[in-house]
């Protein structure tokens, strides 16, 4: 099977009090490019969230985001700093005797000290916690895969579609050919008697012509080349597995043969089906950008 670089996935796992949601989406990339939005408080797994993601994914740029909400009301406590609140007793009782004031200090007023009441967050289970944060990230992959997988497999039909029609404009041009070196014979024959009449022809000198024009128009080698860039794409196709830039590298030599085609082209309707070889090869380049 092939895989589209474009996909979406999406998985919410929700535990006890906590709950994480994973979206996952992506479109064409050269290479594997992963950018990861998530609360601070998952930026420790982070690394972990990466190497997770390539069990899955080969190429494409891809966004994670990644929420997470914990609902346990017990995860918050007030911390009280003894030691602090010590320290200021001590200088507001010196300052009192310093200047004679009433040591009017309340529990209520020491309290509102800076940092001697304060409020802590619990350390969460971090194994616990990735348990939960990698079933999110993993379901998510796979939903984003699935899809992947459907675009590949309307990817690969259209690729072999358009394959079947460029093998075509190759079977026209290879019956072709010959026809021009025959129908330029006659030409260089109807020509001479044009000129001299009914002289003899030099056979020798007629077939030397006709051997250099045939050499200058010839796309042998072009079609044969061609016909077997074709089925490798197909075989690949029908393999699977990561062969995109396996694909792109074919179809950049398949559209260097068809512009030699084009080039040695003496005929119009050779010329033409090269234009439509062409352009079908460039719709072939465009959909291989999206294969991973």
């Amino acid at each position: 099977m092939i895989k589209s670089m474009t996909g979406f996935g999406r998985c919410e796992i929700a535990k006890g009090e906590r709950k994480i949601t994973v979206e996952m989406k992506s479109v064409n990339h050269r290479y594997l490019d992963v950018s990861i939005k998530m609360p601070k408080k998952l930026n420790f797994f982070e690394a972990a969230i990466r190497s997770e993601l390539k069990n899955y994914i080969q190429r494409g740029k891809v966004d994670v985001f990644i929420a997470y909400e914990d609902l346990t009301e017990s995860n918050v406590c007030v911390k009280y700093n003894k030691e602090l609140a010590a320290e200021y007793m001590k200088y507001l009782t010196q300052i009192a005797e310093d200047f004679s004031l009433d040591n009017d200090i309340r529990v209520s007023t020491l309290s509102r000290y800076p940092e001697v009441l304060g409020m802590e967050e619990q350390t969460v289970d971090e194994e616990e916690l990735w348990q939960l944060l990698a079933e999110a990230v993993g379901g998510a992959a796979q939903k984003f895969v699935e899809t992947r997988i459907k675009e590949g497999e309307n990817l690969r039909d259209d690729l072999v579609s358009k394959l079947d029609g460029m093998l075509a404009h190759v079977d026209y041009i290879a019956e072709r050919s010959p026809q021009i070196i025959a129908e330029y014979r006659q030409k260089i024959e109807e020509k001479v008697k044009e000129l001299i009449g009914d002289v003899q022809i030099d056979e020798n000198r007629l077939l030397m012509e006709v051997t250099i024009f045939a050499d200058k128009v010839c796309v042998d080698e072009e079609l044969v080349r061609l016909r077997s860039h074709i089925e490798t794409t197909r075989e690949n196709l029908i393999q699977g597995g990561s062969i995109g830039r396996k694909l792109d590298f074919i179809a950049q030599e398949m559209n260097r043969e068809a512009n030699t085609i084009l080039s040695k082209a003496n005929d119009l309707e050779i010329s033409n089906r090269a234009i439509e070889l062409k352009t079908e090869i460039e719709k072939v380049r465009e959909q291989i950008q999206n294969i991973e």
